[in-house]
């Protein structure tokens, strides 16, 4: 397959792949199940960034400029979480959780978590197509990092545009609508690379940053809201399961 090709296919598989499993797991399972989700893909971001994506960043790239481009990356999602923090919503005080202990919500919520989950989308795509043109290995592991992520993060949307009044069909019809992000942002990304080829380092840098600041800012501290042994040794096993993951892909895909 061509670069082009496994872009196309990845960002499509990938983008209807996380919204089905999320529309299925939110039906189905219940909240401790998707805490294990969390661990797992907390696992696989940082696999991901630190055993595949820096290395090739620091690989074909300026080592001072890569680690100022993550720096600067982390400060970066840091601040745009700041304004759009209602799609990675995993406290107690937003307005998503805010509107659901109340008992109403008149579809305010969903309306910003679609906004919010096609903007994240777009830029995923745009990960994606810049590790693809680096190379296949490192853009299947990308891949298998966002939609880790991105299966917990998806259920957590599903339910609140559940609790929006969005009917099932509903929200997983918007849902896939806003996958297609995904697509477009690989597409624009991938032509504008292959003429800028030198930026690759930098979009990998900011890729790393993305899914460090994600599994360290976003998800880790829902972890420690449990705090009994049993837990603790469960969320350990399966974040190094999602680190494992990486790197038996690694080893599948590698040359």
């Amino acid at each position: 397959m061509s670069t082009l090709s496994w872009i196309i296919a990845v960002a499509l598989a990938g983008g209807l792949l996380s919204v089905t499993a999320a529309a299925v797991l939110g039906a189905t399972l219940g909240a401790q199940r998707v805490g294990m989700l969390i661990s797992y893909a907390i696992g696989a971001l940082l696999g991901a960034a630190f055993l595949e994506i820096l290395p090739h960043a620091l690989e074909h790239g300026d080592a001072h400029h890569t680690a100022m481009t993550v720096l600067f990356g982390i400060l970066g999602f840091f601040v745009l979480e700041k304004l759009v923090l209602w799609r990675h919503c995993h406290h107690d005080h937003c307005e998503a959780h805010e509107a659901q202990a109340e008992g109403h919500d008149h579809g305010r919520s969903g309306m910003l978590i679609l906004v919010g989950d096609t903007f994240h989308n777009f830029v995923d795509g745009i990960l994606i197509a810049a590790a693809f043109v680096e190379s296949t290995e490192l853009g299947i592991v990308t891949a298998l990092a966002i939609i880790a992520h991105e299966i917990p993060q998806e259920v957590g949307d599903f339910l609140i545009l559940l609790h929006s009044g969005y009917s099932r069909f509903k929200a997983l019809m918007f849902n896939l609508l806003s996958s297609l992000a995904t697509l477009v942002g690989a597409l624009l990304a991938y032509f504008a690379l292959a003429e800028l080829s030198e930026w690759v380092p930098s979009l990998l840098g900011i890729a790393a940053a993305s899914m460090i600041y994600v599994a360290v800012a976003d998800l880790i501290p829902g972890l420690h809201k449990r705090t009994e042994l049993k837990a603790t040794v469960q969320q350990v096993l399966l974040i190094c399961a999602g680190i494992a993951s990486i790197g038996v892909v690694q080893a599948l895909v590698g040359e």
